[in-house]
């Protein structure tokens, strides 16, 4: 795989992306671009745009809690980086978190620095919206799962005397 450097807008230099349509891409070489990315973010602790591109490298191999991980670090370390905004609030989106999709998008939308940008979150906003009015049920991560544990115990518990008791 090519170690050639690509420059963003912050002049960063970044691994040059392997392949233009994820679906074309072996396994292996999404595997290998993330190892080099896992490096380069180790070598530049602080930048948004390699976690950004290592969070988008990982949803294509479909490790959803390391994209996560890596997109909400990208956030944090540069509140104001557009594409880090942006793929964090898309990843919400193809989770179907959609009001944690559209509260993200709407501050990419905020972030957006030339019309561009702008138009491209405004998409992605119209596409939340749109999903949000058709969809029979919006997914929200924020019920706690005490309760449900403890009966699932209960029942585990009952089930296990009464396996015993016969």
């Amino acid at each position: 795989m090519s170690q050639a450097l690509a420059t963003t807008s912050s002049h960063e230099p970044l691994p040059v992306v392997p392949w233009r349509d994820p679906h074309t891409a072996s396994p292996a070489e999404i595997s290998a671009y993330i190892q080099q990315l896992e490096k380069a973010c180790l070598e530049k602790p602080e930048s948004a745009d390699l976690r950004t591109c290592l969070g988008m490298a990982y949803a294509v191999n479909y490790e959803v809690y390391k994209s996560m991980d890596a997109l909400e670090a990208a956030t944090s370390i540069a509140p104001t980086h557009f594409w880090a905004q942006l793929k964090y609030a898309e990843l919400h989106y193809r989770l179907r978190t959609l009001s944690r999709a559209e509260e993200e998008t709407l501050k990419a939308v905020n972030l957006a620095q030339n019309p561009w940008q702008l138009s491209l979150a405004r998409r992605q906003l119209q596409e939340i919206r749109k999903l949000s009015r058709e969809s029979i049920r919006n997914v929200t991560w924020n019920k706690p799962l005490m309760a449900p544990a403890v009966v699932l115990s209960v029942m585990m518990l009952l089930l296990f005397v009464a396996m015993i008791w016969k």
